[in-house]
C-alpha cells in the first residue's frame, strides 16, 4: 500500500510498510520507485564488481540495492528520521555507520543508475539530500548516454560534474587510485 502523500513519514513508518515495493522517504515524502530494468540491472552488476574489486582489501565496503540509508538530522532519532534512501551503490568507509539494517549517516560514495522514472528524483531531490548530509562523492550513470558523471563535495557543496564517455577512463577525486575505463561499465 502506497502511503499518504500529504503526511511527513519516518523511519518508524517505513519500517511498518508491508509489501515488496521499493520505497525511499525523502524530507518526509515517500517515493515509490519503479523496479530496475534490464540494463540498468546489468550496470549496476558492472559496477558492483568493479567497486568491490578495488574496496576488496581497503577498510571500505561497498552494498548494493535494497540497503537502507539513513540520513540523520543533528539529533534526530533513528525512528524519527525523514530521509531513508536505497542508492543503487554505496561505499561507506566508517564502520561505525553500519548495523544490520543498513547505513546510519552519509556514505562516502554513492551511485545512482538512472532510469526514465528516476531521473529527476537523482538529479534534483537526491542530490540536494546528498549535498545536505555530506556525501562526499556522488556519481550518475547514463545507460542511455553511457556517462557517468561525478560530482564531489567541496566546501559544503557539490562541485560542477567531471564527465567521463565511452573511450575514457572514469577515476574518482575522493579515491585516488579508484579508476577503471567507462566501457567496463556498459559491457
Amino acid at each position: 500500500m502506497l502511503p499518504n502523500e500529504k503526511k511527513i513519514y519516518t523511519y518508524r513508518d517505513y519500517l511498518a510498510w508491508e509489501g515488496e515495493d521499493k520505497l525511499e522517504i525523502i524530507e518526509g515524502v515517500p517515493y515509490l520507485q519503479a523496479s530496475p530494468g534490464r540494463e540498468h540491472q546489468r550496470v549496476s552488476m558492472n559496477l558492483s564488481l568493479l567497486l568491490g574489486s578495488y574496496f576488496r582489501d581497503r577498510d571500505c565496503e561497498v552494498y548494493a540495492a535494497p540497503f537502507d540509508v539513513l540520513l540523520l538530522a543533528p539529533g534526530e532519532s533513528e525512528e524519527d528520521c525523514t530521509n531513508v534512501v536505497q542508492p543503487d551503490l554505496l561505499v561507506v568507509c566508517d564502520q561505525t555507520k553500519l548495523d544490520e539494517r543498513g547505513c546510519k549517516g552519509s556514505p562516502d560514495l554513492v551511485v545512482e543508475i538512472l532510469s526514465p522514472s528516476t531521473a529527476s528524483i537523482d538529479y534534483i531531490k537526491k542530490m540536494a539530500l546528498y549535498e545536505k548530509y555530506g556525501v562526499k562523492e556522488y556519481w550518475i550513470v547514463s545507460p542511455k548516454s553511457r556517462t557517468v558523471q561525478i560530482f564531489a563535495l567541496v566546501d559544503a557543496h557539490f562541485n560542477e560534474p567531471d564527465t567521463f564517455a565511452l573511450g575514457e577512463t572514469v577515476s574518482s577525486r575522493l579515491f585516488s587510485a579508484l579508476a577503471f575505463p567507462v566501457k567496463e561499465i556498459f559491457r
